[in-house]
């Protein structure tokens, strides 16, 4: 393991030897953009304050020459973020992160994730996150097909709830096929923008990167591009302006349930990435808005939890079944509009 590398404000890079972290070429048809903002969409789970810094120390280049933050990107441009360590050697370091473990054996872990912790490092996340936490803890975990420790399957940074960790090379194998095959199961609560009128359903669409904003998943209905995606789910609470939701997924795309949800028009809420953090529209009063405001500080993310997982065990071959319980913020703020369409203030 190598020495863990801190991006500094104001240092210059002056290492011999530089290491590609990120690539990108804008479009020929590129309107002139800043490049951290640039970046920002381009770059998952990355400040741009961090962007900020990193052009500060010299570490963006376009088409071979470092730049500041504000340089306008344009079409063509070829650009490189680079810094002195490698992108995934000196990344994997353990650090003593407190792990909610709900389950371990000699071959899995089951691991309550908390809103917040990114799975695995990467640009602008060098640590604090749940492989490093899982690498102090299990000093020798099988590498998957991305080369990450362990990890059969990830959820997004602010999403809570439920992963499942191997812990030796047949239990990556055996569960990772599981997986490919559909054979798990895993079922989130989310709570959604909008009155959904159907009780239960099913949402098909092939879902891959969104051509403008390669931050967001979008679906293709004509299955021209993306991988095929499917999502089913059943209205569990109507509370007027939104409505509480389980989601059970038949496969596992990136993004799938945010993307799904956005595209019957039922945006997670306060899934800043997909809008849904706009307040939905259908009333003017202010009390209203402030109301809003007031859950959208309780819950400072996308209303998403993976509540429950389940799985046949690699070496035992029985099934076994897993729930997580809501955490508090999503819990609080499912109680305040809960209380809120109970008053009639809708």
């Amino acid at each position: 393991m190598g020495k863990e590398t801190k991006l500094m404000v104001g240092t210059d890079i002056t290492d011999d030897h530089l290491y590609e972290h990120c690539a990108f070429h804008a479009d020929p048809g590129q309107q002139p953009l800043r490049i951290d903002k640039f970046l920002m969409n381009r770059i998952e789970n990355v400040t741009r304050n961090k962007i900020q810094q990193a052009a500060k120390s010299g570490a963006i280049e376009v088409n071979g020459a470092s730049v500041k933050s504000n340089y306008k990107v344009k079409g063509g441009d070829h650009i490189k973020v680079l810094f002195s360590h490698p992108p995934h050697e000196n990344l994997l370091i353990p650090e003593a992160i407190d792990l909610d473990i709900q389950y371990e054996d000699d071959d899995l872990i089951v691991v309550n994730k908390k809103a917040g912790i990114v799975v695995h490092p990467g640009f602008g996340n060098y640590s604090g996150t749940l492989i490093n936490g899982l690498l102090y803890h299990f000093e020798q975990l099988p590498l998957n097909s991305s080369d990450r420790p362990g990890l059969v399957h990830r959820i997004d940074k602010d999403t809570s709830g439920l992963l499942v960790v191997a812990k030796t090379e047949f239990s990556m194998a055996n569960l990772s096929k599981q997986f490919q095959e559909k054979t798990s199961s895993r079922k989130y609560i989310a709570l959604v923008w909008g009155d959904v009128k159907e009780d239960e359903g099913t949402i098909e669409g092939n879902i891959g990167r969104h051509p403008q904003n390669r931050l967001q998943m979008t679906v293709f209905p004509d299955t021209s591009s993306g991988k095929m995606a499917i999502t089913h789910y059943s209205v569990i609470e109507r509370l007027g302006y939104v409505t509480l939701i389980e989601c059970r997924l038949e496969t596992g795309r990136t993004h799938q349930i945010r993307t799904h949800l956005k595209y019957i028009g039922h945006t997670l809420f306060n899934d800043a990435r997909y809008g849904g953090d706009n307040i939905l529209k259908g009333t003017t009063f202010t009390k209203y808005r402030q109301f809003v405001q007031n859950c959208f500080t309780l819950l400072p993310r996308q209303a998403l939890h993976a509540k429950t997982l389940g799985f046949e065990h690699p070496s035992q071959k029985k099934w076994m079944d897993f729930e997580a319980p809501l955490p508090h913020d999503m819990e609080t703020t499912i109680d305040k509009w809960r209380n809120y369409a109970q008053h009639k203030h809708i």
